[in-house]
């Protein structure tokens, strides 16, 4: 008996799921249901890292050949901030308008013999009553998944950072990351080409800036058209020099938040979750589509190896989500520099800023194997500000200097210190006042008072605690710490409080590592993420 095989969503990854389980199982059945027209999209381009494209490309050529043919690829990542352009090489990638691949994976889709029904609305109780497997492939905002929600168990985080997805005629030559301050605020542009005349133009803010420039004023209930061309007759003219006052282009361009989704399980009964219906990672990392298509290949070998329908889905799972969490947990840094770009933005030189951008979420060694020259200016930059290498850099605190950027905490007769290898030591302790409900109160025990001390800060498991946190450090600038020494939390909870205490308390930071390698320390000060990169434990002086 052939196996019945229903994709509820025509998108990249339903399409891809359809034509590798035909071409596993070529006695199945397999039909694809999409309620939206066959040439319907929305968004303007999908990009894919070189990276990425192997493992798509051993189990079907239709991407690569629809790259080749129709796409666009580029070696370099520009950084334009303040008037300068700032090129990071080795980063290979390609695109391709999101459209133009949708109808090439549907000619393979039925070209495998799947059937294409569009214009279809489907309930997925009557598709599991006429199907033996049902792939819910139908998105984000999947109704195939809420209908099972309490066995897959789906979570959303939404970001504080507002974006809004056009097109542009202008063309980029590669990945691009415009960074511009207009009267309400900071924008940022993500462009790529993904063709020969059209370029994908997405834009974030912060939601202050959002409000400001009163992009907040249209109406959802209204069809596109009208209700985006407030927003996008605004950023025409805002990054009218950057793109050579050619016009933005709209297709459903609305403002929205993005979300993280997770799901605990991907799999119930005979229903599957592939795609953006089971997780998301922002696109500054990832494209949504190339994790919907590898998903689609493990799907089609699990279903080749298991005659059981469930069995073949537990072995999906187990095979994809591994590779899914890892783009989320690297995902999760880079999100978190788009929240909060503008303030590296009035804090950072273009050089210094565009290496805290390409060190969110990899680190200086990794950089320097692209890209060798960039490195090599960042490093010449910070030696014309410092006079010396990053980690031989001296920090002057005034009745101490520690002579260069690397030290450890230590215990001695009952206390703790920050100290070097060769004798600088600055006591740390707990905050002397703190915050109850907002109020400062009496706490801790500080150091003498003629004595330089360090702040002992201990950063929150979420980012959610990361503002109580730095609202205990304001609280605390009366008692004039030399030092503030971050530890505990997350890497990227430290990270976000070290710099709220640098850039916004303007206080000195040693940001304490388990066990920060050469690499580590160099990055942390190089990006302006710490002053100081201390490695926790030791004996003494």
């Amino acid at each position: 008996m052939s196996l019945s095989v229903a994709c509820i969503g025509g998108g990249p990854g339903g399409l891809f799921a359809a034509t590798l389980i035909k071409q596993r199982r070529p006695d199945a059945r397999v039909t694809v249901y999409e309620r939206n027209r066959a040439d319907d999209t929305y968004g303007f381009g999908v990009v894919f890292s070189d990276a990425t494209l192997k493992k798509i490309n051993d189990a079907d050529p239709v991407l690569i050949d629809a790259l080749r043919e129709h796409g666009t690829h580029w070696e370099d990542l520009e950084v334009r901030l303040k008037g300068e352009r700032i090129t990071v090489g080795g980063n290979g990638m390609a695109a391709i308008s999101r459209k133009t691949l949708l109808l090439l994976l549907q000619e393979r889709a039925r070209a495998e013999g799947a059937d294409l029904r569009f214009e279809t609305e489907v309930d997925v109780d009557d598709v599991l009553a006429d199907h033996d497997l049902v792939v819910a492939s139908d998105g984000a905002n999947s109704r195939a998944r809420e209908r099972c929600a309490d066995t897959f168990r789906p979570t959303a985080v939404e970001a504080s950072a507002k974006f809004i997805w056009f097109g542009t005629s202008y063309m980029f030559d590669g990945l691009t990351f415009v960074h511009k301050e207009g009267p309400h605020g900071v924008f940022a542009v993500h462009g790529y080409p993904i063709s020969e005349d059209v370029s994908t133009f997405i834009v974030e803010t912060d939601e202050e800036t959002w409000r400001r420039a009163g992009l907040d004023k249209f109406d959802v209930t209204q069809p596109p058209g009208p209700s985006d061309e407030k927003s996008r007759k605004y950023l025409e003219e805002l990054f009218a020099d950057e793109i050579d006052g050619q016009p933005l282009l709209v297709n459903n361009s609305r403002w929205g938040n993005f979300r993280t989704r997770r799901a605990a399980s991907w799999h119930a009964g005979r229903l599957a979750l592939l795609g953006d219906s089971a997780h998301t990672a922002h696109f500054s990392v990832g494209s949504g589509t190339k994790m919907a298509m590898e998903d689609a290949i493990e799907l089609a070998l699990a279903v080749a190896e298991h005659d059981d329908v469930e069995q073949a889905l537990a072995a999906y799972e187990a095979a994809a989500r591994p590779s899914v969490e890892k783009i989320q947990g690297s995902a999760r840094p880079s999100l978190s520099w788009w929240e909060h770009f503008g303030r590296y933005h009035a804090a950072f030189d273009p050089t210094q800023f565009a290496f805290h951008f390409m060190s969110r979420s990899i680190g200086r060694a990794k950089i320097a194997r692209r890209d060798p020259d960039f490195i090599a200016a960042v490093d010449a930059a910070w030696r014309e500000r410092h006079g010396n290498d990053p980690l031989s850099t001296p920090l002057d605190l005034g009745e101490v200097t520690f002579p260069g950027r690397t030290v450890r905490i230590v215990e001695r007769d009952g206390r703790r210190f920050v100290t070097d290898d060769g004798g600088a030591a600055v006591p740390l302790a707990e905050c002397p006042t703190a915050l109850d409900g907002g109020r400062a109160v009496e706490g801790g025990s500080a150091p003498g008072k003629d004595e330089p001390w360090a702040l002992w800060l201990t950063a929150p498991e979420t980012e959610d605690g990361v503002t109580g946190a730095a609202a205990a450090v304001a609280a605390c600038r009366a008692e004039r710490p030399a030092l503030v020494a971050v530890h505990g939390g997350t890497p990227l909870t430290r990270v976000l409080l070290a710099e709220e205490v640098r850039l916004a308390a303007g206080l000195p930071v040693a940001l304490v590592e388990e066990q920060a390698d050469e690499d580590r320390a160099a990055t942390l000060v190089l990006s302006g993420r710490a002053d100081l990169v201390a490695n926790a434990g030791g004996t003494g002086v």
